[in-house]
């Protein structure tokens, strides 16, 4: 009992320090490479015992899940909140959720979807860069959340002169919890193929957004992206230049993360 305590504290002390972090950053909304980080860390950040300390096989998924349903719920005490969080679970009850989802319906923002990133990719209007002001009067015209776009300027260090690409792709891992979702995201958003075929983007495209996220994320190696980039430009990637979803979400040599 003393143990399953032991670790029950430490999970919540891991998720809270994460979402703190991210609150940090700009906002629960957007840095989901913040958390990502954080659970690659938590091997590394538990104590320190005589014996090997095994790290119980549900445990990614577990704070994978609380995270994304702190972010979604936005509570106004997260420590509070955790614990009961995980209370409900230990008792097998459905824990407290989506009250942050009630708040944005009542206050009739949009919520974020790819097919709303693509209607402003269209209104950017094929752009490298956009001013600031004019990009928040498109988001707003969206009636997407403010604090969704502040949260992106933050993380993104935006200015008044904006690279819409990296917008773009910082905007798209408010959806994607990965790196290859988010990618494949950005893939369906900037795919202008009509004929029903898979999204796919040039590969040179594909390059700057994934060295882009890597470099946001913080917890990829220069040399790993490197070797994935050469890898797919060499053994993947065809005469017309293009690549397509499934060449990295489904080909098993190839590990974006």
């Amino acid at each position: 009992m003393t143990k399953n305590l032991r670790f029950q504290s430490f999970v919540t002390q891991e998720c809270t320090e994460l979402l703190k972090v991210s609150d940090s950053r700009g906002g629960f909304a957007l840095d989901f490479s913040c958390c990502v980080g954080r659970f690659k860390k938590v091997k590394r950040s538990m104590p320190q015992t005589d014996k090997q300390v095994c790290i119980p096989p549900e445990l990614p998924e577990l704070l994978k899940q609380f995270t994304k349903v702190a972010i979604r719920t936005q509570p106004p005490d997260l420590i509070q909140w955790a614990a009961e969080y995980f209370g409900a679970m230990s008792r097998g009850e459905i824990p407290p959720a989506r009250e942050r989802s009630e708040q944005v319906t009542l206050s009739n923002w949009a919520e974020l979807t790819p097919e709303l990133l693509k209607v402003l990719h269209s209104r950017v209007g094929g752009r490298l860069i956009i001013h600031a002001d004019e990009l928040a009067q498109m988001w707003k015209v969206l009636n997407l959340p403010t604090d969704l776009f502040n949260s992106v300027m933050n993380v993104g260090r935006f200015t008044e002169e904006i690279e819409w690409l990296k917008f773009l792709a910082l905007a798209c891992s408010s959806l994607g919890v990965t790196i290859a979702k988010t990618l494949k995201i950005v893939c369906e958003v900037l795919s202008c193929d009509h004929d029903g075929g898979p999204p796919r983007i040039p590969f040179s495209t594909f390059q700057f957004l994934y060295t882009y996220i890597a470099e946001v994320d913080g917890e990829i190696s220069s040399s790993h992206v490197s070797r994935m980039l050469n890898y797919i430009e060499q053994e993947v990637i065809g005469p017309d230049g293009l690549i397509k979803v499934n060449d990295f979400t489904q080909n098993p040599r190839v590990r974006l993360e």
